[in-house]
């Protein structure tokens, strides 16, 4: 396992717990569908929640939400459908967005971007 494969799997464990905190209920985490990984599919309420979460030790080269772009919106809102088919979706949804920066100073920093985007079809 790659340290950056590390990092990102410790991301996703935070932002699983902070979630939960938060009143979510986590249903999957890294759910798989063709070329699409879904991170963490969610519920608060009644909207479905697929957030991606991306984490980095630094922010030297931008923030980490700033790298999903257009394609990785595309795929993850690819493998989102796929998932509501699978489930029966009659509920609204969203795409969120979880970053966490590592730091060796500090505690890891968390920010929560709901309703970060949605992507053009």
């Amino acid at each position: 396992m790659t340290i950056q494969s590390e990092i990102g799997q410790l991301g996703e464990e935070l932002a699983s717990s902070y979630l939960t905190e938060k009143g979510y209920e986590i249903l999957e985490r890294n759910w798989r569908w063709s070329k699409s990984e879904l991170d963490i599919i969610a519920k608060k309420d009644e909207v479905l929640v697929f957030v991606e979460v991306k984490a980095k030790s630094y922010t030297y080269y931008g923030d980490p939400a700033e790298s999903i772009g257009p394609k990785k919106e595309r795929m993850i809102y690819e493998g989102a459908a796929a998932y509501m088919r699978q489930v029966a979706h009659e509920w609204e949804f969203r795409f969120d967005i979880i970053t966490v920066i590592f730091s060796q100073q500090f505690e890891p920093k968390i920010e929560h971007f709901e309703d970060a985007f949605f992507p053009g079809i």
